[in-house]
């Protein structure tokens, strides 16, 4: 029982650095960081209850989940400080980085990485100096809503070492600098030990329920095998199955049941892998296989074998086993291991949606597909957000990154590509679905009414078609809220023209063009509008065009708080807002045009 041994060791090392540090914030601390001082809660007067502060710092210590942390940090901030947002970066020696999870007031989590070759980065040199920094200006970290907010960078240092950054935003924070300072060398400690437990190797590796490995055995199995595939130049196939109706079986039959055909499921995976696969248990229902030196045409063979296997298996109540299948291949489908896994899961969610023929499940694999189908925008999506918090990759990164390294081959193929896109980000308001393409063509139909030229008509509908492309950055709790939205949530939603310019369009030369568009849809003939308050004709034609299809759009479509307008209602409101908001020339045409438009949503 070494390892056991090892566990309780670096836990009671764990334990007695709390206490000390706890014993230090009672007594004093004398603090090369922080300079000298007696009680920090005294001296500086906070209005806090010492026994509950320090209650609360206790609750800490069994907290193991970063995300989860972070979330009790906050909640113990004195309130005087005024803090919007916390945010660790842990540092990653293999990409030598901080990864940084930044936690908002309204509940909103962000990722990124702080690369340490960033040198001027304020983030970078307090790790590397290990010293406290005190900035104006967040501006560094490269979220739009977060620009303008005072701060405290804070090295993590536990056993004598920095392991990483805390950063505090706030108005009031400098006076309370020590209280701070133990804040983050108490939050490193406990990432710190849970960083060594989890090296200790004590947590065992096979799944109880279907003696495969569990979870964390297959990753690191994964990891072997696609170093040794990337090494050798050979492939390496990924084969992850979803056990249909699980949730109905365990909640209609019992869990017990559900375990039962889980159990199953990883007994005929076992008896049909070959000798040198791997299988694991990667998710509660799911079973992924890892095949060494397999190409996608002999996976699929294997998964067919196997879903074959498990329809002739019935079970009391449940009947035949059904399995939904993905497969994915390096480097054909990808060259990076987390990606496979993401396709491959993509690739399940595809086959869980088309079903069965003949009575078997659709085995897909990730090169069988499309990336830019709407079928498989809506399965990428659900394993993105499934998988965000553990992998810290984003859908909207994610789909905005494909669109710009996507090889435009024609105006079609862009259309196209642009359509999908747009149909992405309808998706994330359930309440404006087809809202971009109809304002396209409401936009279209106005720019041929006023007689511009095909070229500039064709730029207005693309541009109208990714006139919302921004919104694929704003948190959905801020974009689905079906109340009136806070200052601080309308100052979000604000940026989504900023977002959609310079975010998507700008690193894509193609697109460019279509910026102006894209970035003045929202601003108003009287200079009230935003992101810059431009009036009048300072406003582009385009933008102007758009910004009436758009409202147009929004006034005929159903809404949660009320139905959609008629014509005339609609028109009524445009006619109101001329010369106000809207370009008074371009709504007396729209008018004319209108009833001729289809309102169908």
């Amino acid at each position: 029982m070494k390892n056991l041994d090892n566990k309780k060791n670096i836990s009671s090392q764990g334990g007695k650095d709390l206490i000390a540090k706890v014993n230090l914030l009672r007594g004093g601390i004398s603090s090369p960081r922080s300079g000298l001082f007696t009680n920090p809660l005294e001296k500086q007067n906070l209005s806090l209850d010492y026994e509950s502060f320090m209650n609360e710092f206790y609750s800490l210590s069994r907290i193991t989940n970063p995300n989860t942390l972070i979330h009790a940090i906050y909640k113990i901030i004195p309130p005087q400080a005024g803090c919007r947002f916390i945010a660790t970066g842990i540092y990653n020696d293999k990409s030598n980085c901080l990864n940084l999870k930044l936690l908002d007031k309204l509940g909103n989590i962000y990722s990124s990485k702080i690369f340490l070759s960033d040198s001027d980065n304020p983030l970078t040199k307090c790790f590397l100096s290990g010293k406290t920094i005190s900035v104006e200006d967040t501006e560094f970290l490269k979220f739009a809503y977060f620009h303008n907010s005072p701060a405290l960078i804070l090295p993590m240092i536990s056993l004598g070492r920095t392991i990483g950054v805390m950063l505090i935003s706030g108005i009031h924070l400098t006076p309370n600098i020590q209280l701070y300072n133990f804040i983050a060398d108490y939050t490193g400690l406990v990432i710190h030990n849970g960083i060594l437990l989890e090296k200790s190797g004590e947590i065992e590796k096979t799944d109880a329920l279907t003696q495969l490995y569990n979870h964390r055995g297959f990753q690191e199995r994964l990891a072997k095998e696609f170093e040794k595939a990337e090494n050798e130049h050979k492939n390496l196939s990924i084969i992850m199955m979803d056990i249909n109706n699980i949730t109905k079986i365990n909640r209609e039959l019992s869990h017990a049941k559900g375990d039962e055909v889980i159990k199953l499921v990883g007994e005929k995976v076992r008896q049909n892998i070959r000798e040198n696969d791997i299988a694991g248990r990667y998710g509660g229902d799911e079973i992924a296989i890892i095949l060494p030196d397999t190409e996608v045409s002999q996976a699929k063979y294997l998964a067919e074998y196997i879903t074959y296997s498990l329809s002739c298996c019935f079970i009391d109540d449940v009947g035949p086993v059904k399995v939904s299948v993905g497969i994915s291949t390096y480097p054909e489908c990808s060259c990076d291991k987390e990606k496979l896994l993401i396709l491959a899961e993509q690739a399940m969610y595809i086959s869980q949606a088309k079903g069965y023929k003949d009575g078997m499940s659709a085995i897909i694999s990730s090169s069988d597909y499309n990336f830019w189908d709407d079928m498989a925008l809506k399965s990428y999506a659900e394993v993105i957000t499934k998988r965000h918090a553990q992998l810290g990759v984003n859908f909207e990164e994610e789909i905005i990154d494909k669109f710009n390294n996507e090889q435009i081959k024609s105006s079609n193929h862009l259309a196209e590509i642009a359509t999908s896109l747009a149909g992405a980000i309808d998706a994330k308001d359930p309440y404006t679905k087809g809202h971009s393409t109809s304002v396209s063509r409401y936009s279209e139909a106005l720019a041929r009414a006023i007689n511009l030229p095909e070229a500039e008509i064709e730029q207005i509908s693309l541009g109208a078609l990714l006139h919302d492309v921004g919104k694929i950055g704003i948190p959905e709790n801020v974009l689905r809220k079906t109340s009136n939205l806070s200052d601080d949530e309308w100052k979000i939603m604000k940026q989504h023209p900023v977002i959609g310019a310079e975010k998507v369009l700008k690193p894509n030369p193609i697109l460019r063009e279509l910026i102006p568009i894209v970035k003045y849809h929202h601003e108003r003939i009287d200079g009230k509008g935003y992101p810059e308050g431009l009036k009048g004709d300072e406003i582009p034609l385009a933008a102007r065009i758009v910004a009436i299809a758009d409202t147009f759009h929004a006034l005929v479509s159903d809404r949660p708080y009320r139905k959609g307008m008629p014509l005339d209602k609609a028109c009524e409101i445009l006619m109101s807002g001329a010369g106000i908001q809207w370009d008074e020339d371009l709504v007396r045409k729209f008018i004319q045009i209108a009833p001729s438009l289809s309102t169908m949503i």
